[in-house]
């Protein structure tokens, strides 16, 4: 701090020039005293290596040399990026890169200290994120030993710094070979998630239930394994005299359409105590910015809060998608004094009150979410992270894949605990795009040590920490802490293993879960959350006897594509509360294959095509190709099993969704595994890596649409038709019931008035096959269920009579013509016979299609939308259909490389 003492002022006799000199000292000194705190990032310069004396340094002397690294970033990125390794996502390479998961890891750089870091009282370093096990140096001297990558970690530094040259240095540990001792000396070993298939670590003593570390890191059903280090978030060095304004709450205590009632919460970190002019500004949704308030406040030293109480009329609330607008608040709070400004800050909310409604009924107990007195029913996705190397993720292919997603007619998405607490870029594009956000605590299955009070102290500073920062956002609905744990522990073994080994170490373990999971972080979660509610485990019912229970709580639904592997009409046979897990497995586009391997890899059991298949341990292939066959036969080639995997993910997923939506109110979510890929691979996602959509998507964007039709036959042949309407108000429309031949022959053609009641599920009628069929060949003929409100998109539903394998699919005989139209491209179909899973696609060509995964009735045509750079007679000249009429073959063969 800079002080100045009666001896500065310059003498009664000193000179003119010697006043004005002294005059511009006092001037310059007083305004450095009141400078708003200095922030200087640091990240230029900084190299990395592998330590030299590292068992892994013989075999990789190159990468003990010192290279040019980037921050953010993780080692394997930097290792890439030198030309060091091959790009892990191509070919398969992941087996021969598990030596970096093994290996400490080092990384410098030196700055120059600015000179408010020298003369302020306080500078701080601030690591936004180390994984994991990290020491940290400054000058040769060591300030800190990291061991959590979802913390921040600041640390003062004043009076260690230099003007020059000061030199920082991060060592990153190896999490496997650091907590392998630890683990291989217990004598009853806790239960992980996927052991490594190359012998980095044995199989029955896994680290990463240890490690506060993104667990995908360790490998996944859906992901390889690359267990990584790195700055992976910003650092930099902040400095100040007075105070820093550390965080602002913006708690929502009362929000109605009449009026809102927020409170502003500071919390300060100050020097010394002092007297301060505290001044609140609010910026509408129009741009219209407002002083709230103006007051003189006294700030103690050390840690404090300030509050300030705001009442609003009128104000415009903020809904999912579906429901609303989603008009943000933003909100900039000052201290200072009549001057000048000492320290500021702002953030941003949405208005809306959120209610996770859990209320008794004859069954069991409801599980839904309520926003602005409006029951939601959810319907998305789960997320998992974006990339295997996340400061690599940018807010545009967050963008796209968020938007993708409430193009869809999603309102909903989970963020899985298996990955890390998802950035402000996220948060933020969900509160603008309408999308609730189900946050998982960073447990992705697995259990945890959490009796051991260090690694409980651990991970409640993280979540404080996690739960503050993300507690503005309009989007956020619930914190939940963990995913599978308690399901693991109570039915997949690991209890029973444990209390037949250990009784007494089984119930200390339970203990400290309850403990931690049960109390710790609800308890966190009340003091700070902001009234977000919070919820012990997914599945569960919040620590119940019994978990993942059709009748209470919410469920992950895994015997369809799991063990024992049902057929997908088994999903109408489940009728859940909310359903925050189920899935089906499907290949990406041709196109995202081909970046990873070449056409003559592609086949079913290649090694390449097995690399990028990670559920059951490669060979899951199996399993997917036992789900392609059910309803469509033997594959003739790779490509027909990639095509044929999207259209039964697509249909299956679609069976699954529309009954749960029918089944409302008694079930009020619905969200599949999963929206989005961490690499291109076999996944159940809809959105492939590169951000390209699946059948699924398109299926689900018609699925998910606020207004729509359900026709489900289940395996006893009977079909239920239900009326869905998402909408507020009541809506009358027109349903159209046809009964035809592939070939176009109208056995039947009846259309009915219905009304559709506000927030709704409607059964509409239930037929039997013969109802419908009469006596005519059920392999040739459909039953269609189209349903026509004003306002409303139409949305149709197709009812097949016998599997797609046991049908003569005729040529469709489709025709088509591209065409300029507007900005882009229109691509007119038209179909002469029923054409069912039609796929478009323009080859190498980046094109966008209005719709995709279509089925066309006989004598049907349409348009759709084609956005792309390419020339119209390169899209023409590369434009592929694919239907089941050119996939599904009455004499199959084994598939084989195309």
């Amino acid at each position: 701090m800079t002080t100045i003492g009666l001896h500065e002022f310059p003498s009664r006799n000193a000179s003119p020039l010697r006043l004005l000199s002294g005059l511009c000292l006092l001037l310059f000194a007083a305004a450095t005293f009141a400078a708003e705190p200095l922030t200087t990032p640091l990240d230029h310069g900084w190299q990395f290596r592998l330590q030299p004396d590292d068992a892994q340094a013989p075999a990789h002397a190159d990468a003990a040399q010192w290279h040019a690294a980037t921050v953010p970033g993780t080692v394997h990125t930097d290792l890439l990026a030198n030309k060091f390794i091959p790009d892990p996502y191509v070919g398969a390479a992941e087996a021969g890169l598990q030596w970096i998961g093994l290996a400490n890891w080092e990384y410098r750089t030196t700055f120059d200290a600015p000179r408010e870091a020298l003369q302020d009282a306080r500078s701080d370093l601030v690591f936004g994120g180390l994984d994991t096990f990290a020491e940290v140096w400054l000058n040769g001297e060591k300030l800190l030993d990291a061991n959590n990558a979802f913390r921040t970690w600041r640390v003062p530094v004043q009076g260690k710094l230099h003007a020059h040259g000061n030199e920082l240095r991060v060592v990153f540990h190896s999490p496997i070979t650091m907590l392998l001792p630890q683990v291989q000396a217990m004598p009853h070993k806790l239960g992980g998630n996927f052991p490594s298939p190359y012998g980095d670590e044995p199989r029955d003593a896994m680290t990463a239930n240890f490690a506060r570390k993104p667990g995908y890191h360790y490998g996944w059903d859906w992901g390889p394994r690359y267990v990584t280090a790195g700055l992976w978030k910003p650092v930099r060095l902040e400095s100040w005299n007075d105070l820093r304004i550390d965080d602002l709450q913006l708690r929502q205590d009362e929000v109605s359409e009449a009026s809102a009632n927020i409170t502003a919460i500071a919390t300060l970190d100050a020097m010394h105590a002092g007297d301060y002019r505290l001044r609140l500004w609010q910026t509408a949704p129009d741009g219209t910015r407002t002083r709230i308030t103006q007051r003189d406040i006294a700030v103690a030293a050390g840690t404090s809060k300030v509050s300030v109480p705001m009442h609003i009329n009128a104000p415009q609330r903020w809904y999912p998608n579906g429901y609303g607008a989603q008009p943000l608040y933003r909100y900039e709070l000052e201290l200072g004094d009549a001057r000048q400004t000492r320290a500021r800050i702002e953030r941003r909310t949405g208005l809306r009150k959120i209610e996770l409604h859990r209320d008794p009924d004859a069954q069991g107990r409801s599980f839904y979410f309520e926003v602005n007195g409006i029951p939601v029913f959810a319907k998305g996705a789960d997320v998992i992270p974006f990339d295997m190397f996340a400061p690599r993720v940018t807010r545009a292919q967050l963008r796209r894949v968020l938007q993708s997603a409430r193009d869809a007619n999603m309102n909903f998405l989970r963020s899985w605990g298996g990955g890390y607490y998802e950035s402000d870029d996220f948060f933020d594009l969900a509160d603008e795009l309408g999308l609730l956000v189900w946050q998982d605590f960073m447990f992705g299955g697995g259990m945890p040590p959490a009796y051991d009070n260090a690694f409980r102290d651990n991970v409640v500073a993280e979540a404080r920490e996690q739960v503050r920062r993300l507690r503005n956002h309009p989007s956020l609905a619930l914190w939940c802490g963990n995913n599978e744990e308690e399901v693991a522990w109570k039915y997949w073994g690991q209890a029973d293993e444990l209390k037949t080994a250990e009784p007494a170490f089984a119930q200390k373990v339970w203990n400290g879960y309850v403990q931690l999971f049960g109390h710790d972080l609800r308890e966190i979660v009340a003091q700070e959350g902001g009234g977000i509610a919070y919820w012990a485990s997914s599945p569960s019912d919040d620590l119940a006897e019994v978990a993942n229970t059709p009748t209470s709580g919410d469920m992950h639904y895994w015997e369809v594509w799991g063990n024992p592997a049902y057929p997908p009409t088994k999903y109408l046979e489940i009728t859940p509360r909310f359903m925050s897990e189920y899935g089906l497995q499907a290949w990406p586009s041709p196109r995202t294959i081909d970046a990873f391997a070449i056409r003559y890899e592609q086949s079913i059991d290649s090694p390449v095509i097995e690399a990028h298949q990670k559920f059951l341990a490669g060979k899951g292939n199996e399993r997917l190709l036992k789900y392609v066959r059910m309803e469509f036969g033997e594959p003739k080639d790779f490509g027909d099993f990639a095509y044929l995997s999207q259209a039964m993910q697509a249909e299956g997923i679609e069976l699954a969704a529309l009954h749960h939506r029918a089944s409302r109110p008694y079930t009020m979510g619905s969200l599949f595994w999963q929206l989005n890929d961490v690499w291109p691979g076999a996944s159940w996602s809809s959105i492939d890596w590169f951000g390209r959509w699946k059948a699924l998507q398109f299926h689900a964007r018609r699925f998910f649409a606020p207004v729509a039709v359900a026709a489900l036959r289940d395996a006893q042949g009977r079909t239920q038709v239900s009326l869905l309407n998402d909408r507020t108000r009541a809506l009358r429309g027109e349903l159209h019931l046809q009964v035809l031949t592939l070939d176009g022959k109208i056995l039947r053609d009846e259309r009915q008035l219905v009304e559709l009641p506000a927030l709704s599920a409607t059964k509409f009628a239930d037929y039997a096959d013969a109802d419908l069929l009469g006596k005519v060949d059920p392999s040739r003929t459909v039953a269609t269920f189209d349903l026509r409100v004003e306002s409303e998109a139409p949305t149709r539903g197709i009812v097949y009579f016998r599997p797609a394998k046991e049908i003569a699919w005729p040529d469709p005989n489709l025709r088509t013509e591209l065409r300029r139209d507007g900005d882009g491209y229109a691509l007119d179909l038209h179909a002469d016979k029923l054409v069912r899973a039609l796929w478009i696609d323009f080859g190498d060509n980046d094109a966008e299609l209005s719709d995709n995964a279509l089925s066309l009735l006989p004598g049907e045509s349409v348009s759709l939308h084609v956005a792309s750079n390419a020339g119209l007679e390169t899209l023409r000249q590369s434009l592929h259909l694919r239907s089941l009429a050119d996939a599904v073959h009455a004499d199959p063969v084994s598939p084989q490389p195309k």
